[in-house]
């Protein structure tokens, strides 16, 4: 299993995705599968239930896709490492290999302005300035927890087809 982590606009789902076409995993994104399974989007989840239902069911989720021990890749929420023992359910397994898409604040800043209205958290944040301090906090928060994956793959300036590859060839 092969798991994914880092900031919202990093890349995970997009790089899972060749990677999957790749080496032929089965790409399952995990705020798609918490969708699928609640039959409500994450938006609703949280409006419906709040930020900790859904960190609940997050973290239900996460252990029941590691529990399948199934060839997956793996794409995390944004926050996902960051809530209960999540980091420490994937470092514990030997079959499952993190790696943190690391990008800097600039990349995301311009990867996720256009992209906005489809982020919730971010949807109400009127200009770029606001965006980059609004990211830069998040970081700070969220880094020491992307900092515990097995790899780190720095993903700035790089096509997502260059990072599949430098990925693959960490592993094989």
């Amino acid at each position: 299993m092969l798991v994914f982590l880092g900031y919202m606009g990093s890349g995970k789902s997009f790089v899972g995705q060749v990677i999957s076409e790749m080496i032929g995993f089965e790409f399952v994104d995990l705020d798609s599968y918490i969708e699928l399974k609640e039959e409500m989007n994450i938006s609703e989840i949280f409006q419906k239930h709040g930020v900790i239902y859904f960190r609940k069911r997050e973290n239900f989720y996460l252990k029941e896709l590691i529990d399948a021990d199934r060839n997956i890749i793996l794409s995390l929420g944004g926050g996902t490492p960051c809530y209960y023992n999540n980091m420490e359910l994937l470092l514990n397994k030997s079959f499952i290999k993190t790696f943190y898409l690391d990008a800097g604040i600039k990349t995301l800043v311009k990867r996720l302005w256009n992209d906005k209205k489809n982020r919730p958290i971010i949807s109400g944040i009127n200009d770029e300035d606001e965006l980059l301090e609004f990211i830069g906090k998040h970081l700070f928060e969220r880094r020491p927890f992307y900092q515990q994956a097995n790899y780190k793959i720095a993903v700035d300036d790089k096509s997502p087809r260059q990072i599949a590859n430098e990925i693959i060839s960490t592993l094989f």
